[in-house]
């Protein structure tokens, strides 16, 4: 089976336990405001790739990866391509390859035929970096162009399952980074069994010359990362650990 990648990286640190081999996916249907990679949403315009050569690429850098690394499969978003990912996860398991799935959570849904699918995907899934964008539904919509709730309830199905999660937040001034947003995104968290690891990610604007390149206007323009205390702030009021 083949899928459509935007690309890889061998030695990544940033995404999941240990050193990983990252394969970014290409598609993705949240328009967040802060992505630093607008070349993904497009899924047609990865390289369509199978998942036997991943995996054959990926097993030449497995002397690297020690007890905890593995393969990571970020985007884009992952879950747009859930059969090839299946096929990719499963293989890796057969191979003894630790794996990892980045999402937004986005696609997820409890119809048919996705339901199905996603609960065979989790058989071959060890890991999940869920990236929660804002707790509030409004601002959600403001952020991503896209509601949360169906992400939301996704975190409460990998609990229920009692499925490894690690919570990810951009923080984003003017957009999610007040103490009110923090706090209630914490009590939600809180309400979860299956959190292993909270993680503060500063927005920042490296990407933004690729939205000029693309013909887009970019939505933050003006906005400046956050500074140490804001992060801070976040970090302690979301219990990152």
């Amino acid at each position: 089976m083949e899928g459509y990648i935007h690309s890889t990286e061998s030695f990544g640190s940033v995404d999941g336990p240990g050193v990983r081999f990252v394969i970014f996916t290409a598609g993705c249907p949240m328009r967040c405001q802060f992505c630093h990679n607008p070349d993904t949403w497009n899924m047609k315009t990865g390289t369509l790739t199978s998942t036997d050569d991943l995996i054959k690429k990926a097993l030449r850098y497995r002397s690297y990866w020690g007890d905890e690394g593995g393969i990571t499969v970020s985007g884009g978003e992952p879950l747009l391509q859930i059969d090839f990912l299946t096929e990719l996860f499963k293989k890796a398991k057969e191979n003894g390859i630790h794996t990892t799935l980045d999402t937004s959570g986005n696609p997820f849904t409890r119809e048919e035929p996705f339901f199905s699918k996603f609960n065979e995907l989790m058989q071959y899934t060890d890991l999940i970096l869920l990236d929660i964008k804002h707790i509030d539904e409004k601002e959600h919509i403001r952020l991503t162009g896209h509601t949360n709730k169906n992400i939301l309830d996704l975190a409460t199905y990998l609990s229920d399952m009692k499925k490894p999660v690690w919570i990810r937040h951009v923080l984003v001034p003017k957009r999610n980074d007040k103490d009110e947003y923090l706090d209630r995104l914490h009590e939600f968290i809180l309400t979860l069994h299956n959190v292993e690891r909270v993680e503060v990610l500063p927005y920042h604007t490296l990407g933004a010359y690729k939205w000029k390149e693309l013909g887009m206007e970019y939505p933050l323009e003006g906005i400046d990362p956050p500074t140490a205390e804001r992060v801070e702030n976040a970090r302690k009021r979301l219990g990152a650990f």
